[in-house]
Formats: C-alpha cells, sequence, structure tokens
C-alpha cells in the first residue's frame, strides 16, 4: 500500500508566490546581491580583457556572438563596432522577451550585471597575464564560469543565453546548459573560418571549462531523489512541506532484520535544498536511514518554486 500525501497549505502558499513572484520590493537584502552582482561583473570584465581579448578567445553565449559581430564590422568591414554596444543591444532584446516569464527581481538584477559588465569591459585596459593559449583557455574559463556562478547563486544571470537557458530549464525541469554548447560550437565554426582554427581550438576548451564551473556551482535545476526509512514519517512529511512544498509518496515497510514495522517516505527535491533538507530530517529522526540519488529528469507534474 503506498499513499501519496499532498501539501495543501504548501499549494495554497505555491499559488500565493506565484502571483507575487513578479512584484519587486527593494529589501536591505538586496543591497549584499547588488554588491555581490558588481563584484561578479568586475570579475567577469577583468577575465574578458586579460584572458578573453588578449588571447583572442570566442566565449560562449552572447559574449562570443557579439565578440564575432564586433570582429567582423571591425576587422573585416572596416567598420569600427564597440563589442559592448553589440553585447548590451543584444542581451536588452532577450530581456524584453523574458520580462513577463520570469521573475522582474531575478531580470532587474540580471540588466544591472550585463549593464555594468558592460561598462568595465569598456574602460578596464587589455592587459596579457601570460601569453601561453593553454593557460589562458582554462583560467579565462574558470574566470568565466566563476564569475557568471556568483551572478546565478544570488538570483540573477549574465543575461542572454543565461535568460533563454533558465526560461527552458524551468519550462521543462531539467538543466539545459550543456545544450547551450551545441549553440556555441556554431559561434566556434564560424569564428574557425573568419579568423583561423587555432583560436577557435581554444575557445573549445574556454567554453568547456566555464560550462563545468556553472554546473558546479549553480544547482537549482538539478533534482535529487531522497528515501527514507523512518519512524517519524509525519514530522518529516512536514519538514518537506514546509521547506520545499512538494509531495511524499508514504510506503509502510518492515525491518528485514527486526521485523519491525517502519516507514518508507520517497521524495523528488532541487539539489541546492539537499543539504538544509537531510539535516532536519536527522534533527527529527536521527535514527533514519537516507539515500540519495540523482535526477537525470522529471516528467509530470512537480512545483518549481519561481524566481524571485
Amino acid at each position: 500500500m503506498t499513499r501519496q500525501l499532498d501539501n495543501r497549505d504548501g499549494s495554497e502558499s505555491d499559488t500565493r508566490n506565484d502571483r507575487g513572484s513578479n512584484e519587486f520590493r527593494f529589501t536591505t537584502r538586496d543591497v549584499i546581491t547588488f554588491v555581490l552582482i558588481a563584484f561578479s561583473a568586475f570579475i567577469y570584465s577583468l577575465g574578458m580583457v586579460s584572458f578573453v581579448r588578449s588571447g583572442n578567445l570566442f566565449p560562449g553565449g552572447y559574449t562570443g556572438v557579439s565578440r564575432l559581430i564586433s570582429l567582423v564590422f571591425t576587422d573585416c568591414l572596416g567598420i569600427p563596432l564597440s563589442f559592448s554596444v553589440v553585447y548590451f543591444i543584444l542581451n536588452f532584446i532577450t530581456t524584453l522577451f523574458v520580462w513577463k516569464r520570469l521573475g522582474h527581481r531575478f531580470v532587474f538584477f540580471s540588466i544591472l550585471w550585463y549593464t555594468l559588465s558592460s561598462v568595465f569591459t569598456t574602460i578596464l585596459p587589455v592587459f596579457q597575464g601570460t601569453s601561453d593559449p593553454l593557460l589562458i583557455s582554462v583560467f579565462g574559463g574558470l574566470i568565466s564560469g566563476f564569475s557568471i556562478g556568483i551572478a546565478l547563486q544570488n538570483n540573477a544571470s549574465s543575461g542572454g543565453v543565461d535568460f533563454i537557458a533558465i526560461y527552458f530549464s524551468q519550462k521543462f525541469n531539467m538543466p539545459t546548459w550543456n545544450y547551450i554548447m551545441i549553440g556555441n560550437a556554431v559561434i566556434l565554426i564560424i569564428a574557425g573560418f573568419l579568423f583561423g582554427w587555432n583560436k577557435a581550438l581554444y575557445s573549445i576548451i574556454f567554453q568547456f571549462v566555464s560550462t563545468q564551473v556553472v554546473g558546479v556551482m549553480h544547482q537549482r535545476y538539478k533534482f535529487s531523489e531522497i528515501k527514507v526509512v523512518t519512524n517519524e514519517p509525519d514530522e518529516i512529511c512536514q519538514i518537506v512541506f514546509g521547506l520545499c512544498h512538494h509531495g511524499v509518496t508514504k510506503v509502510p515497510c518492515e525491518g528485514g532484520y527486526t521485523d519491525k514495522p517502519r516507514w518508507l517516505l520517497m521524495m523528488t527535491v532541487n539539489t541546492y535544498q539537499l543539504k538544509e533538507l537531510v539535516d532536519r530530517i536527522h534533527k527529527a529522526d536521527s535514527h533514519a536511514f537516507i539515500s540519495i540519488d540523482t535526477v537525470d529528469r522529471i516528467v509530470g507534474n512537480y512545483y518549481q518554486q519561481p524566481l524571485p
């Protein structure tokens, strides 16, 4: 016999959250977020001028598209076109698309990020830390991924392709960052034909490192399945309802060694909620047995807390 519990109170709360997700109210916590976003944009811009430009690399996403368009106009057509101008325009167009589809606070801080990065990239001088193309690719990718990861952890993004990736991650309940590599491949092929395959191939290393760092730092659209064997099923269910707003499947079971009746609880949660949830479960039942598995994709109704 199995029993699926629904969190009726949580459902009402979820509805209220969904309605209010696009209401933007500036809070004290946003001041800290503002500082972190500015720091992230500065670090990203520093990586752009010290690794990407000095190494003539082509990053992924709108950064790579903007750099490619800028170089085509400047070097091939003889028409000066600033990278920052192209980057800002592309991001602004995408912002208009996602404004009503993602949380306004999230979009606002993303606008702040790509605006600051455009400004920093313009005013910071180009300098070369190393001439080794492999070091430029690896450490440039680390800096790029780290800075974007900071933005994503603080409910913001670098705009552009991040907007698109997050929109489809929410729509299909699965991470889409690796799929972005397909679009990036198109940029590299064009760059290879126009500016040489040597830089294009090193750019692959840059993009791969950056994508992997973002994937490690950003856990919002990764999922985990938790199985809990416990004697405190009701208390643990309330913990899940309160923290994650998800249902729990309860299965009565029996210990094979002790022959004592127990409960098996099964649930799927976002990976970023995992540590706090496990800590609370252990606090409620220190003898609970917990196993955790990675979930590749969810098909069906799954509540994803909206971006603020």
